[in-house]
């Protein structure tokens, strides 16, 4: 039996994005309507377990599709009888004798100033109508995969790491009086006053050996990817907006809170995450060669949401600003189910490398963003927070972003062009995976903390962290 864990129930509100056009950046996003109309209760289904109710969208596809087809059909019938009756006038100018038309010239004028008005009447019906049915398509989410809890708000933990199901947890971990932020603070690895007074609440400087246990994860996770195939890219932190509402990110949470950074007077955001570079790579693309197209990316990611004040907002649980690797994979319909279980078992190999006590749940429904068919996180024990708090998450996104950012594969030599599948997944989330290992591993006697033996090579040779020279730690230990 698969234990379960509660999770929090939340709305996650659709974005709003023309995609009813063709832009300086992407081509017109190629909706899936008759997918969606013939599988009207499975994305009803969808809709309703992500704890949206915002069927609205769907109904108004499934009401006026057949009406947009209708007055589609009346304007191609109107532009053909306006090129007959053009052509018949054209050749009563030229003097010909011959009339294929039964009509006065008199009548001719007056029905093609007719079919003019007619026109453009229905093209600005249809033009209308197209846009609000492309808008509604942009606002309904994936469907869901089959082996997503059926709770809409629990979770299945499908893995322990490094500790057994049947273990206690608390008693696993130092019995700790101070949280992470106490120990770098004490520690001298961390300044957030500084931080604070320098960019304001939710930032932070890492120092000394802090500092450099970020580099070593960098390394490590970058390391491991490569060999597992992936292909390393910076990618940019600034992006067009468009492309982050394409890859399904929205600018604004369910209480209108602001999530994305935006550039003041430009069409530019920083990115959240590598994830959005990374899925815009091959953006209006056909995609060459073997699939699935690995790539690992690092980057800064940049959380304007992260400021809000609450107990997760305190040391680097929250913050703006932090590194990231980031995996991301370019694949086929009929493997992107397995990549997903391939992704999460690399995170998990990760996280068992790293020593760090955790859980792997297959997420709820109301946890998953638009794109996402099935998520899994990873979430380990913090004593500090008295509780689990994600480290990686790994999503299969199907064609979702595909359609959106024009990204094809043609299966076989005489197949037709199909819309790749994506996956994303975190490598390494620096500030979370500093939090486990430093509230882990911190030894309260020797005010120390131990170094993962897979960090060795990129520490300089340490194997634990030392209160840094003038520290409350160092101090107080002399």
């Amino acid at each position: 039996m698969k234990r379960v864990i509660q999770r929090s129930s939340k709305c996650v509100i659709p974005r709003r994005f023309a995609s009813a056009k063709a832009t300086s950046s992407l081509r017109r996003a190629e909706p899936n309507i008759k997918e969606i109309i013939e599988n009207k209760q499975v994305y009803e289904e969808s809709i309703k377990r992500r704890c949206t109710n915002r069927l609205e969208p769907l109904q108004y596809i499934v009401e006026n599709r057949e009406k947009q087809q209708d007055i589609f059909k009346e304007i191609e019938g109107l532009k053909r009888k306006r090129a007959e009756y053009s052509n018949e006038s054209m050749r009563r100018k030229k003097g010909g004798n011959e009339h294929k038309l039964s009509i006065s010239d008199d009548d001719l004028v007056k029905e093609l100033k007719e079919i003019k008005g007619k026109l453009k009447d229905l093209s600005s019906l249809n033009d209308s109508l197209t846009s609000r049915i492309y808008d509604s398509w942009d606002e309904i989410p994936n469907t869901l995969d089959p082996s997503v809890p059926v709770d809409p708000n629990e979770g299945e933990i499908v893995e322990y790491i490094n500790f057994k199901a049947n273990e206690d947890i608390k008693t696993l971990t130092p019995n700790k009086e101070f949280d992470h932020k106490t120990i770098v603070d004490k520690m001298g690895i961390a300044d957030f006053n500084k931080a604070s007074r320098v960019s304001g609440f939710s930032w932070y400087y890492l120092l000394g050996d802090g500092a450099l246990l970020e580099q070593a994860l960098i390394q490590y996770g970058l390391s491991k990817a490569r060999k597992h195939g992936y292909k390393m890219i910076t990618p940019p932190t600034l992006v067009k907006k468009e492309i982050v509402e394409a890859c399904g990110f929205k600018p604004k949470g369910t209480n209108e809170a602001k999530h994305i950074y935006d550039i003041e007077n430009q069409d530019l955001s920083l990115t959240g995450t590598a994830e959005i570079p990374l899925g815009a790579f091959h953006s209006n693309e056909e995609l060459e060669g073997p699939l699935p197209k690995k790539y690992v990316g690092i980057s800064r990611a940049f959380r304007a949401e992260a400021g809000a004040r609450g107990a997760d907002t305190k040391g680097l649980y929250r913050v703006h600003e932090f590194n990231k690797v980031e995996l991301f994979h370019f694949t086929t319909a009929e493997n992107s189910k397995q990549e997903l279980e391939d992704l999460k078992e690399f995170q998990t190999e990760v996280i068992k490398e790293l020593g760090i006590k955790a859980v792997m749940i297959n997420m709820p429904s109301s946890d998953l963003g638009n794109p996402a068919m099935k998520k899994y996180d990873c979430e380990a024990w913090m004593p500090g927070r008295g509780a689990f708090g994600e480290l990686t998450s790994s999503s299969n996104c199907g064609d979702y972003q595909s359609r959106r950012l024009g990204i094809k594969y043609r299966p076989s030599h005489y197949e037709k062009l199909q819309h790749a599948h994506t996956l994303n997944g975190t490598c390494i989330a620096v500030p979370r995976v500093i939090i486990a290992i430093i509230e882990q591993n911190f030894d309260i006697e020797t005010k120390s903390i131990r170094i993962p033996e897979v960090l060795k090579p990129w520490m300089d040779g340490k194997d634990r962290i030392y209160p840094q020279e003038g520290s409350e730690y160092a101090i107080t230990k002399n």
